[in-house]
């Protein structure tokens, strides 16, 4: 009695007790957005107050190719919401692009500008690709300062940028854009840098993080979620590169009218021997080889299918004299029939045209090459990482795909800040998001594995239709049920259709007649539909659009017709 009652007791303690421990378990992944205390020149976590800060573009695309204005616009719409897919942190936001095919194009102002000479320059932000991304861009672009005020609304594809940074992909092309324009001190034209080989951009759903460091000794590094991808300098890594070379070629120099510059030449002393038969076949008849014993001359290769009966209501005057379907003869199965020829092999006496063999041209003097004169656009700056002053960020984009998500944005001097920002952020959301992904992932396989761990029968249908696109054979030699019924399915409906669309044999003229007749039947029925157009105006159906109806079923029916003919 006491045994029972103290079982009783513990059940209805432990009823009370696991869903307590529920709810603290699901508390322990329930986190609540909080604004960073991370100081630095430019931080972004699009707050509340962030349309205060950004500002979308409403200036005009350039671009000769299109004549539509409106095509020209950032017509691009955004918006300042949490993510639709694999949702974490409560409560933050990312700035997201909403339209699909189209231009956009937003912009903030640095609180101060800001000034790398002499100093680390690290950007980071964060990508998530909600929709995928098969074609567009996701960089950004810091701004370089102007003499005049920067205007956000007039921001383009043509405002001058420092550094260009962030993935891109379409089709087969996927990387991580890094480019810096750089100024040559001599012309003062500017030119663009581009990382001669970028890292490949991470193409998922979950939020990746991309970082860019830029040293004091012109040393680079990109990281993605936190692991390097790849490092490089800024002198060396780059094309073209930043300093030009000390010597060019002189455009002046022309190469001498007696420059020999033929390695080899025919021997002009070199004769054909006279045995040399030019004229030798390269194969001939292998006169060793012996008939076989078992070899039929005088059987045909195809002849009459013997079970082929001529069919009752055949006509020889209307269908023709009636032929025998032809079948591969049985007896030839070796191939083994018809004249037996000697087979060819290669004539051990074959030489081909004779030519004079090469020798060294005495006249050679190697490969000509214009001389090298100093370069006079020569300069050499061994500091490039001293970027120019930069006054705002940007998005400057075109997409195929829309609701790609950015987020908190890091533009300073620090990689320790960086790194703990990304700890309070990306590292906490990239916890949420792989619990979220990983039980989706279990979800897939658990629907897969059925059948003692077997793929069900979607899955099998899917693997024998890839199978059967790259080896058809291959595919029915291992899963002849799928191929048996995937026949049977695409042949009945086929054989269906002829079986009904079959004409009864008549004799060829007298269903061309009949044809005929159906045909006049059908223009008979087309000239009635026009002349009820003008009864249908109370059914609001327009004359217009009952004529070209009546138009379109007419020519189906025509082309069925010349079908049967045929």
């Amino acid at each position: 009695m006491k045994q029972r009652v103290f079982t009783k007791v513990f059940c209805i303690l432990a009823s009370l007790l696991v869903p307590a421990l529920a709810e603290e378990d699901a508390s322990k992944n329930v986190v609540t957005f909080k604004p960073t205390e991370i100081k630095a020149p430019f931080i972004e976590q699009f707050t509340s107050s962030w349309d205060s800060r950004w500002e979308v573009s409403h200036s005009k695309k350039i671009s000769e190719s299109e004549n539509d204005e409106n095509l020209l616009q950032y017509n691009g719409k955004w918006a300042v919401e949490e993510p639709s897919v694999y949702k974490n942190i409560i409560g933050d936001k990312g700035l997201v692009v909403k339209s699909a095919a189209a231009h956009h194009a937003i912009s903030a102002k640095f609180p101060e500008v800001i000034d790398n000479e002499g100093k680390t320059l690290v950007v980071q932000y964060e990508v998530k690709l909600q929709n995928n991304l098969e074609c567009g861009g996701a960089y950004l672009k810091l701004i370089k300062k102007q003499d005049e005020e920067y205007d956000p609304k007039n921001y383009n594809d043509k405002t001058p940028y420092v550094i260009m940074f962030g993935p891109d992909r379409c089709g087969s092309t996927n990387r991580v854009h890094f480019i810096f324009r750089h100024k040559n001190p001599i012309t003062g034209e500017y030119e663009e840098k581009h990382l001669e080989t970028p890292p490949q951009a991470k193409i998922e759903k979950t939020t990746v993080l991309y970082t860019l460091i830029v040293r004091p000794d012109n040393t680079f590094e990109i990281k993605i979620n936190n692991k390097t991808a790849t490092t490089g300098n800024l002198l060396e890594s780059f094309k073209p590169s930043v300093n030009p070379p000390k010597e060019i070629d002189d455009p002046e120099d022309k190469k001498p009218e007696d420059w020999v510059d033929i390695a080899k030449i025919p021997d002009p002393e070199a004769t054909k021997p006279e045995d040399w038969d030019e004229d030798a076949p390269e194969m001939i008849p292998d006169e060793d080889a012996v008939k076989p014993d078992d070899w039929l001359d005088d059987e045909p290769e195809m002849i009459n299918d013997p079970d082929a009966v001529k069919p009752e209501d055949w006509d020889d005057e209307e269908d023709g004299e009636w032929v025998p379907v032809q079948i591969p003869n049985p007896k030839c199965e070796n191939n083994n029939c018809g004249e037996w020829t000697r087979p060819m092999k290669k004539n051990p006496e074959f030489k081909g045209k004779w030519k004079a063999p090469y020798i060294d041209n005495p006249d050679y003097k190697g490969p000509w090459a214009p001389r090298k004169i100093p370069n006079p656009n020569y300069y050499e700056d061994n500091e490039p990482h001293n970027f120019e002053p930069m006054t705002a960020i940007g998005f400057e984009l075109w997409t195929m795909q829309n609701q790609i998500m950015f987020d908190n944005i890091y533009v300073g001097h620090s990689e320790a800040d960086a790194e703990e920002f990304a700890k309070q952020t990306w590292v906490v959301k990239n916890k949420i998001e792989m619990i979220e992904f990983e039980k989706e992932a279990a979800k897939e396989k658990e629907e897969m594995l059925k059948n003692n761990g077997e793929p069900g029968l979607k899955e099998k249908i899917a693997v024998f239709a890839e199978e059967f696109k790259k080896d058809p054979i291959t595919a029915f030699k291992k899963n002849p049920i799928f191929g048996t019924l995937g026949f049977i399915l695409c042949a009945f409906p086929f054989a269906s259709l002829l079986l009904v669309n079959r004409p009864k044999r008549k004799g060829l003229q007298q269903t061309i007649d009949e044809l005929r007749e159906k045909k006049q039947e059908g223009e008979e029925e087309e000239k009635e539909t026009e002349a009820l157009e003008t009864e249908n105006v109370e059914e609001n159906v327009t004359s217009e659009n009952l004529k070209q109806r009546t138009k379109a079923e007419g020519e189906e029916e025509k082309e069925e017709e010349k079908k049967d003919e045929e």
